[in-house]
Order: structure tokens, then C-alpha cells, then sequence
């Protein structure tokens, strides 16, 4: 149920219209404006449109919401596009990633690049012209994962701070004209090939730094305790030293004495191997090939942060419950910049580094949900994996869930006119017809078959024909839901008395057993006899036609899969 409960908030999301937002709107026109566009990528940007969510369907523009012009992601990368950093994008004041990447841009990085995306978690500006420096204030881009300046005529040193941001885990400025030391990074580990073809950069990964002044060195731990002093005389050849050797066991201690020489070589070899040896001597293997894992996932979604989420969501307090499920339980959380997000906090059914299979399927289903892309679907925004605290990050749809619509107390209960119910099923089956079918993705969820994904459609479908739960639908004597359905067709009384009340007598009456008739196929206790999503779409995307909602031109030539 859980694609199911992804598509139905996605649904409700829709009931009210969504007024543009007129500054993302200004940022794409800014954009155009600002830029030469010697391909006409950009032509195809046409604001004479009142739709909603029309900006969401341009070339190279991801939303929050298909529905809402507010822009998440843009990606206009390989275009061609010429001119400076175009500065309108601070108007797109929700936008988490920007790939500007293999362009002709020129000209200077924007001083102020953490007020024009001070919200960046992805930040491409690759394969251009940019010269200059790298500006100090991206480092107050606290939430950038990624950071890819490669391949551009930047000059100067590379600002150390950068190494204190705590989530960037991918970090290239290869074939620049930087120099000096490079940062020394505090949660990721960053390859030689991202440093290549610099005129001047020392350090980290990279050979030392020439200084023309006494060294001091300084052996850190994982416990951040510096242990180990060398001693020795000028007079004496022989030093005493007592350290701890990071690649060795871990915890186990050493004395040695021999000549200063020797310890001065050692020194320098570990001094050398400093860096990877502390990172890969602090962890497990088992952690290490999780956290390779983790990291693989970030190119499609964000990496964020437990504590984080857990002020967020004022330490997951029951009050901002929204809902639960086999899988675990939804919160709503607020951002300190005033964004709604909703949390999903997993249940602890299996502890990634004790059942490292099982995590590397969660992994690479995290990562499948990260590229989904569907109008139909909440976008997957983030993830956090910490211990065995697993969490899903989506954006939050005010308008409720559909358990709340049809089954809150009376005094409560909200009316869901035909019309609406007949848009939960249309969308709810395209969506679905679009993991089971299409090109881009053939979704397999983790505790459900495809067949299994048709019986619980069928669910929602007699939930939104009767008005009542799940748990309450099956009367017949046996216990079978599909006889009871069946019984329905051959007693009209029957047949009004299980429909909703305020959706009878509006004359939707033979929509409402064109739905039934769908339903019942969908319940069928033999899995072989159920329909494909497919197929039911097909049927009801006929009655959605009326309502002109159906639009099946992303799956309408697909073949069924068996």
C-alpha cells in the first residue's frame, strides 16, 4: 500500500487549484531573457498560459507538485546556452537543484551564491567558462550534497570552509587554475581525480604542502584525542616513540624505540596515508560498503539529516501524526525556513549492517523512488539512514488522506462529490499503470506483487463507491469479499443500500456500477483472474473522459507485462 497511499495524498493535493506562484514564473522568464539560446531549448518556454502548473512542463524544469509552478529542480544541462550566471534564479526561492552543467557560460561565480540558492542541495556548474574565485559564501549553503565545479578557468585557492559542510558528500573542481591546500573534509572522502589538472592544489589526497617553517604533526583518532609525542636530542641518535598505529588493530598500542631517521620516515608515510587510514579505520567493512551504498543513492535525492527531522517533526510527537501504515508512520514536519514536509519514520524491521541484503534492496528501491518523476506520484525530496533509524522525506499535501475524507465521525466528515471520487481512481490507476508498464520504470515495491497491487485498487475503489472501511465491507456468509460484491448486482436494494448516501441519486448511477463492475474484477481471489493495471486504466480513463481527465499518452502503447 505504500505507492498506494503515494498516489492517493498526491490526488487529494489537487482538489483546490493552485494560484501560480508569480516570482518562479519571473525566475524562468529571467532565465530566458538572460541567456542566448542558440538551439531554441528555451523557445519551447511559453508564459501565455494559465494552466495550472504549466511552468512544471517546460523543458528542464522539475516542481514540487505538477500542480503548483513552484520549481524544485532545474536541469539545463547541455544546451548550449551562453552568457553570465543568470541572477533571476534567486526568484525561484524553493529550488534545491540547479545543473547548469556543459554549457558556454562565462564570468565570474556569483559573490553571493548562497542568497540567489540558499536552499541548494545540488549544484552543477561544470564543463563551462566560469572564471574568477570560488566565492566564500557557498559555504552558507549548508544543505549542498553535491558540488561539482569542474572543467572551468576558476583561479585562487579553494575556500577551506567548504570542508565544514557537514552534508556534501561529492566535491569536484578537476581542470581548473586553482592552487593552495585543498580543505581537509569532514564526513566525505574526496578522490585525487577530483582535484586533476589544478596548476598549484597541495594536501588531502594530494602530495604535501611545501611550507618553509617548523611542522607540527598532529595524529588525530576517531575519539578526536591526539596521542603519541616524538622526542629527541640533537646529541642523541636514538627517540623514543609511543603511538598508536591507525592501520594496525584498532585499540592496540606499540612502543617502539629506534633511530630519529626512522621515525622521521615513518612519520611522513603516515602523514601520507593520514587521511584514508583514519576514515577507513574507523568503520567496519560492513559499514563502509553500506555507506558506499548511502552515497550512491544521493545522485537522484537528498541525504538529510536525523537530528534535523527530528526537530522538524518536534521529536516525531504524536500531535503531528498524518498517518500510518504496515511500513511505518507519516509526519507532518516544518523546515526553519517555514516549508511543510511530510516524514515517514520506517518501522525497524531489519538492521541494515546485521542484514546487509536487506539493505542493499532498501537501497536500491530509495533509489528508485528518488528518479520517479509522475504527476500522479509525491516526489521523493530525501532520505536519512542513521543506526537503524530509516526515514522517508516527501512533500506534504495539506489537503489530508482519503481514510479522513470518507471515514472521519459525522460531525467531522467532509463531503467528496462524484466528480472528485472518479479523479482519485482515474489518477490512482494511471499512476499505478505507469509503474507496472512503463518504459522508464518497472517498479517491484517491497512487500507487494503486481497482481496483489490490483486487489488493493480494487479496495479503494469499493472505499470510494460505499463510504466505508475496508474492514467493514465483506457480509456475505463465507467471508468472501468477491461473492459479496457479486450478490450486490442481483438486488438493487442491496446495491443502494451499500453505495455512499450523498453521491446516490446525482445522476452518476451508471458510472458508479461501471466503477463497481471494475472493482469486483479487481477483487477476485484467484490473482491469474485479476486485470492488469493496464486494463483497469483503460476502462476508467473512459469514464474520466467525461470529466476530461484522462490522459493516457504516457502509457496508452505499452504491453502488458505477465
Amino acid at each position: 500500500m505504500q505507492f498506494l497511499s503515494m498516489l492517493i495524498w498526491s490526488l487529494l493535493g489537487t482538489f483546490t487549484a493552485t494560484v501560480a506562484t508569480e516570482t518562479d514564473i519571473a525566475c524562468l522568464k529571467s532565465i530566458k531573457a538572460s541567456l542566448e539560446d542558440p538551439y531554441a531549448y528555451l523557445k519551447a518556454w511559453n508564459f501565455n498560459n494559465n494552466t495550472e502548473g504549466y511552468i512544471c512542463r517546460f523543458i528542464g524544469v522539475d516542481c514540487w507538485h505538477p500542480d503548483e509552478n513552484i520549481v524544485l529542480n532545474l536541469r539545463l544541462s547541455d544546451m548550449g546556452l551562453r552568457g553570465r550566471f543568470p541572477l533571476g534564479i534567486q526568484n525561484c526561492t524553493s529550488l534545491t537543484g540547479l545543473d547548469l552543467s556543459s554549457n558556454e557560460l562565462q564570468g565570474p561565480i556569483p559573490f553571493n551564491i548562497s542568497k540567489i540558492v540558499p536552499f541548494i542541495t545540488s549544484l552543477d556548474l561544470s564543463s563551462n567558462n566560469f572564471s574568477g574565485e570560488i566565492p566564500l559564501s557557498i559555504v552558507n549553503c549548508s544543505t549542498l550534497n553535491i558540488l561539482k565545479l569542474d572543467h572551468n578557468r576558476l583561479t585562487g585557492h579553494i575556500p577551506e570552509q567548504i570542508g565544514w559542510l557537514t552534508r556534501l558528500k561529492a566535491f569536484n573542481v578537476s581542470n581548473n587554475l586553482l592552487s593552495g591546500p585543498v580543505p581537509m573534509f569532514q564526513n566525505a572522502t574526496i578522490s585525487v581525480d577530483s582535484y586533476a589538472n589544478n596548476v598549484g592544489l597541495c594536501g588531502g589526497p594530494l602530495e604535501r604542502c611545501r611550507v618553509h617553517r617548523p611542522r607540527k604533526f598532529d595524529y588525530s583518532f576517531k575519539s578526536g584525542f591526539a596521542i603519541g609525542y616524538v622526542v629527541f636530542s640533537v646529541s642523541v641518535a636514538t627517540v623514543y616513540a609511543s603511538y598508536c598505529v591507525p592501520w594496525v588493530n584498532v585499540g592496540k598500542r606499540n612502543k617502539m624505540i629506534t633511530v630519529a631517521a626512522m621515525v622521521m620516515l615513518m612519520i611522513r608515510r603516515s602523514k601520507r596515508k593520514k587521511t584514508e587510514v583514519d576514515q577507513l579505520g574507523s568503520m567496519s567493512t560492513m559499514e563502509f560498503l553500506i555507506e558506499t551504498q548511502i552515497s550512491s543513492s544521493e545522485k537522484y535525492i537528498t541525504r538529510m539529516n536525523f537530528r534535523d527531522l527530528c526537530k522538524a517533526t518536534e521529536n516525531f510527537n504524536q500531535q503531528n501524526i498524518i498517518g500510518l501504515g504496515q511500513m511505518g508512520t507519516m509526519y507532518k514536519a516544518t523546515l526553519p525556513n517555514g516549508w511543510s514536509i511530510a516524514v515517514k519514520r520506517l518501522s525497524n524491521f531489519f538492521d541494515l549492517e546485521e542484514h546487509f541484503d536487506l539493505g542493499e534492496q532498501f537501497m536500491s528501491e530509495l533509489k528508485t523512488l528518488g528518479r520517479l518523476r509522475h504527476e500522479n506520484l509525491i516526489t521523493l525530496l530525501g532520505f536519512c539512514i542513521e543506526s537503524k533509524q530509516r526515514l522517508l522525506v516527501y512533500k506534504y499535501i495539506s489537503n489530508g488522506n482519503l481514510f479522513d475524507w470518507l471515514h472521519s465521525k459525522e460531525d467531522k466528515k467532509k463531503i467528496l462529490e462524484w466528480p472528485l471520487r472518479v479523479k482519485i481512481a482515474v489518477g490512482l490507476a494511471r499512476g499505478m499503470a505507469w509503474l507496472h508498464h512503463g518504459d522508464n520504470f518497472r517498479v517491484a515495491h517491497l512487500n507487494c506483487y503486481l497482481k496483489e497491487d490490483v486487489f488493493n485498487f480494487g479496495i479503494v475503489l469499493l472505499e470510494l463507491i460505499t463510504g466505508k472501511k475496508a474492514t467493514s465491507l465483506n457480509n456475505s456468509d463465507d467471508g468472501s469479499l468477491d461473492k459479496w460484491v457479486s450478490a450486490l448486482f442481483s438486488s438493487s436494494f442491496c446495491l443502494y443500500d451499500a453505495i455512499d448516501n450523498p453521491i446516490i441519486g446525482q445522476g452518476h448511477d451508471g458510472e458508479i456500477f461501471e466503477l463497481l463492475r471494475v472493482a469486483y474484477e479487481c477483487i477476485q481471489r484467484v490473482p491469474e483472474q485479476r486485470p492488469s493495471m493496464l486494463d483497469v486504466y483503460k476502462t476508467i480513463s473512459n469514464i474520466g473522459e467525461r470529466y476530461y481527465l484522462a490522459d493516457n499518452s504516457e502509457i496508452a502503447e505499452q504491453t502488458e507485462i505477465i
